[in-house]
């Protein structure tokens, strides 16, 4: 099947920020609850807003947290990496002719403060932030509003990311999935179209795509 867009989520998928999200998360809970949480306790942040993360953690003042939160990840931001080969991802899928897009659970800020120091914004065609669609994964609306801004058939976008929110996103919309295994922690209820092992595994499949 030749698609005219491959979207990515960026938490878990292009970069890896899950050292870094939780260990600031410990650290500004510790400060505003006094409270020690174990990493088992919040992977279940990983790939929702953190707003929604605060929000389920029962924290009084979101804002306050929030704040605090982001301070503390700044200083844990040399921990951030791009997954391996994810340029080279981007350039052999766009040698094919085809249009990469991101939908992210990030806010824009967060959008330009953790991926674009990695020089691949200008490669990017269409990029989507929760500020932008407003209701989180796992709803179907960043989809939805990336198929309308693309002007994109369901069935003309494969979207890849990593969790059980990305892949209701996609599915919702009637796009097809395809989960990036190397950042999945929970695999039950995903039905993926497409299985990626290792970032690789994407390469290969870009280049099988006919041009």
């Amino acid at each position: 099947m030749k698609y005219k867009h491959i979207i990515f989520d960026l938490d878990g998928t292009l970069i890896d920020t899950e050292s870094a999200v939780l260990i600031s998360l410990r650290e500004a809970l510790k400060e505003i609850c006094n409270k020690d949480y174990s990493q088992e306790e919040l992977d279940f942040v990983l790939g929702i807003p953190g707003e929604i993360a605060l929000q389920k953690l029962k924290i009084n003042n979101i804002g306050l947290a929030k704040s605090v939160w982001q301070d503390k990840f700044k200083s844990h931001y040399s921990k951030v990496r791009l997954f391996p080969f994810i340029e080279e991802i981007i350039d052999k899928i766009k040698e094919k002719g085809i249009k990469v897009g991101i939908i992210t659970s990030k806010t824009r800020e967060e959008y330009n403060e953790d991926f674009l120091p990695f020089g691949l914004g200008d490669k990017i065609n269409i990029s989507l932030c929760i500020d932008e669609y407003i209701v989180p994964k796992p709803s179907s609306e960043g989809m939805a509003l990336y198929l309308k801004k693309s002007e994109l058939k369901p069935h003309e976008a494969l979207y890849i990311g990593d969790t059980i929110y990305d892949y209701q996103c996609a599915n919702g919309a009637g796009v097809d999935f395809g989960l990036a295994v190397w950042g999945c922690k929970r695999f039950d209820g995903i039905q993926a179209n497409h299985f990626f092992n290792t970032p690789e595994e994407i390469i290969n499949y870009s280049l099988s795509i006919d041009g």
